[in-house]
């Protein structure tokens, strides 16, 4: 039997589908075990980031390890085509105030146009309020600094 291997994506293929995209999965170092947690990015100047609550596992098991696996994928439902994208790194912590501002306006202006309100609670806000209260003051960012090459692979 001949092994048939799934296609590479080329990093403008790579580029154009994470800016297609606004979901990804983040998998954690925890110990023994990986953590995997689903998060909105956004996508700016060829660099990932992402906004996290001030609470929660993710938040502690950043204090010990800031290496992370970050995965996107596409599939159709009867996966006749397919991508998913993987890209190993470390979460830095976004300090520069203008950077924030420009971060949380693109999550919210992805968020408005392609997914409901009650996404926010997992923004760590009210969905009552709405996205235009969504605050960018305090909030807590990261960015992703690849290491190595993406393993980026397509049906087709």
């Amino acid at each position: 039997m001949k092994i048939v291997k799934l296609p590479k994506m080329d990093e403008n293929e790579i580029r154009e589908e994470i800016r297609k995209n606004h979901l990804c999965r983040i998998a954690f170092i925890e110990g023994e075990f990986p953590y995997i947690s689903p998060f909105q990015y956004a996508f700016l100047n060829d660099t990932l980031y992402f906004h996290f609550t001030d609470y929660g596992k993710k938040k502690e098991i950043l204090k010990e390890n800031c290496n992370v696996c970050v995965s996107i994928e596409r599939f159709e439902n009867d996966l006749s085509n397919y991508y998913f994208i993987s890209m190993q790194g470390k979460l830095k912590l976004v300090d520069d105030e203008n950077l924030k501002l420009e971060i949380g306006k693109n999550l919210v202006e992805v968020a408005r146009e392609n997914f409901s309100t009650n996404f926010l609670r997992a923004h760590g806000f009210e969905r009552e309020k709405g996205w235009d209260n969504f605050s960018f003051k305090d909030q807590v960012f990261y960015k992703l600094e690849r290491i190595g090459e993406p393993i980026a692979l397509k049906s087709h």
